[in-house]
């Protein structure tokens, strides 16, 4: 959390990625696969978790990206 506070959502890979509009995606590999976060940041130090789903391919489904930015879109309109 300190590197994020620090140099901002965006850290790079292999660690987040941005995914494009403040929409960004956290990497996490464990013993049961692959699992990606969809977050976005409403201020410099408040990040939002969105969505969070088992990774079984090399490319972000659509439906879960899609889900992510509509959540951001939410969360920012209502500035939670």
């Amino acid at each position: 959390m300190d590197k994020m506070l620090e140099y901002g959502p965006d850290l790079g890979l292999p660690f987040t990625r941005a995914m494009g509009k403040g929409l960004f995606e956290i990497r996490a590999k464990g013993h049961a696969g692959i699992a990606r976060g969809l977050f976005c940041t409403i201020s410099r130090n408040t990040i939002v978790i969105l969505h969070v789903f088992i990774k079984k391919t090399d490319v972000t489904p659509k439906k879960e990206l899609g889900l992510g930015i509509k959540r951001m879109k939410e969360v920012k309109k209502h500035d939670i």
